[in-house]
């Protein structure tokens, strides 16, 4: 799990450095009334900022660049004073970094429908291409970016609802997160493409001419867009700091991860505040190390090779086991009946949404997974990986592989240990390993206080929840698990 966060750090942090210098350099080519000086202006960004073309390619980094260096810094600084007094100081930032985007994004639509040719962008953004669904490549990226936008996988939203009280209502965050998600996605794209359609209006070529995909969209497409607006500065400078918001609020997600899991391993760092400041200075120093490599003249090929594997088979084996641990080893009965008492009670719609969860839980999720596994597995043995011109060696391929291989090696790892500290036989054993802790049910009387606890009632006699048209029992622990 570890390595699948240094992963989202490296991407994430590599970002926030790279948006600094992107923003100056846009907004000091405005004005600028040639789309061929625009395009020099960006070609030259791209050059001085990422220093590409002093480098040959993976086995080339070269040296570290210290404008990029002092950027990732200062990202450092800023996520470790955002979050050194916990949840209180980082959920405080969270209603700034969350909101604000919101607000950019609405000053961005309304400015770019009053631009000629925006309505070329919006139809090219609205208007589907229903052979791409039979592209597996198309279900692969979609994934890969839900897998980033919601954090599935990672841990950064556990971490975060391990602060809920005990009664929370999971089923409607939920809902209400998914949605969320999905509806600010598509609402970003009314403020991306309305601009882009002007671009591509005033170059008098077709929308998908100018715009780009990954960090190109973000650094260079649409500040070329942005510097052919009046007031061109103000708005690069808006765009920007959506993006460095939106960069640190994932990151405060990814950290919280970590940061939960050894806190609650050992109680005494977040009991002295002296330690607990001293664990997240040295945790934040040895990211920051870490992402010096993608600060480097060759860094983009690295960042390329960390972006194509971050969300790869690694992720996706992961929360396959997941859905499969939860339907057929925990069972899925039992884990809606976890759900319900701690909801305290299953309204109508609760148990109609509970049954769709079930559904995927068992049959949707795993096979659709499982499908786009196959095809990573069968492109990256077709298909070579390329920066560019730049085709990667297939040494670097096997890299970002063992990338992924070692996210996945970590459950097979975790497993053994659980198993090794049972007794009994090996299938005693593995039954007792994944039986759930008493100490789930604690119950937080006092959300300000994690230690404030109390121990609930346990169910002790069969507990009937209605999920189908026939109702089910889903037995405590001590009854035996009906999955």
């Amino acid at each position: 799990m570890l390595e699948i966060k240094s992963k989202f750090f490296f991407k994430c942090l590599d970002l926030l450095s790279l948006f600094i210098l992107t923003s100056i350099c846009t907004a000091l080519g405005a004005p600028i009334t040639s789309t061929a000086s625009i395009i020099g202006v960006c070609s030259s960004c791209s050059e001085n900022v990422l220093g590409v073309v002093n480098s040959e390619g993976l086995h080339d980094p070269g040296p570290v660049r210290w404008q990029l260096a002092l950027c990732l810094l200062a990202a450092w600084i800023i996520i470790f004073f955002c979050m050194l007094k916990g949840i209180r100081s980082s959920g405080k930032v969270v209603y700034v970094t969350a909101t604000f985007p919101y607000f950019v994004l609405i000053v961005l639509i309304i400015r770019g429908a009053t631009l000629e040719g925006s309505l070329q962008g919006v139809a090219f953004y609205l208007t589907p291409d229903w052979s791409r669904l039979a592209n597996a490549q198309v279900w692969n990226d979609a994934a890969s970016q839900i897998f980033y936008s919601l954090g599935i996988g990672v841990g950064g939203l556990l971490s975060m609802a391990s602060y809920n009280k005990f009664d929370n209502n999971v089923i409607r965050d939920t809902i209400v997160i998914t949605i969320g998600n999905c509806g600010t996605s598509f609402f970003a794209g009314f403020a991306i493409f309305s601009i882009l359609g002007h671009m591509a209006w005033k170059k008098g070529v077709p929308v998908d001419k100018v715009a780009d995909t990954g960090p190109g969209l973000a650094f260079v497409a649409y500040p070329e867009a942005l510097a052919l607006l009046p007031g061109s500065v103000f708005w690069s400078i808006l765009f920007f700091l959506m993006l460095f918001m939106l960069g640190v609020d994932t990151l405060f997600g990814n950290m919280e991860g970590i940061t939960t899991a050894v806190l609650d391993e050992f109680p005494n760092l977040r009991r002295n505040t002296f330690h607990k400041s001293l664990f997240l200075g040295t945790l934040c120093f040895v990211f920051y190390l870490m992402g010096l490599l993608l600060v480097t003249d060759g860094g983009i090929y690295w960042f390329t090779l960390i972006d194509s594997f971050s969300t790869s088979f690694g992720l996706i084996i992961i929360t396959l086991f997941m859905c499969i641990g939860i339907s057929f080893f925990y069972g899925v009965n039992q884990f809606c009946q976890d759900i319900v008492d701690m909801i305290c009670h299953c309204p109508p719609w609760c148990s109609k949404v509970l049954i769709y969860f079930k559904a995927c839980w068992v049959f949707c999720t795993p096979f659709l997974l499982l499908f786009i596994l196959i095809y990573i597995f069968l492109e990256m043995y077709n298909t070579s990986l390329r920066y560019g011109s730049y085709v990667y060696p297939r040494w670097g391929k096997a890299l970002g592989v063992c990338m992924g291989a070692t996210c996945c090696l970590q459950i097979v790892i975790w497993a053994i240990v659980a198993i090794s500290r049972e007794t009994g036989t090996l299938k005693e054993r593995f039954k007792k390993s994944i039986r759930p802790l008493n100490s789930w049910r604690v119950n937080n009387v006092n959300s300000g206080a994690r230690s404030e606890s109390v121990e609930p009632e346990r169910v002790e006699a069969p507990f009937t929840v209605t999920l189908t048209d026939v109702d089910f029992t889903a037995r405590t622990w001590e009854m035996g698990s009906n999955a």
